[in-house]
């Protein structure tokens, strides 16, 4: 390869790469990433059938992990 497209390559990796800085910046510091009251609310108002869901959901994974798992 030519140095110039080596060059352009990097000028340009460069460019996008600040820009998406630039963008992640941005975001942490309007708020974006902030999720506390979607975690406490989710909390609060879980309800004991979704609890009870999730406890046999899981109960069914761990079985068939057991099923599936052959000693050697």
């Amino acid at each position: 390869m030519d140095s110039w497209v080596i060059a352009m390559m990097l000028g340009v990796s460069i460019f996008l790469g600040g820009i998406a800085l630039v963008a992640f910046l941005w975001g942490i510091k309007s708020g974006q990433f902030d999720d506390e009251e979607k975690f406490l609310n989710a909390v609060k108002f879980d309800g004991e059938e979704e609890l009870n869901d999730a406890v046999s959901q899981q109960k069914k994974r761990d079985e068939l992990k057991k099923k599936h798992y052959t000693p050697e």
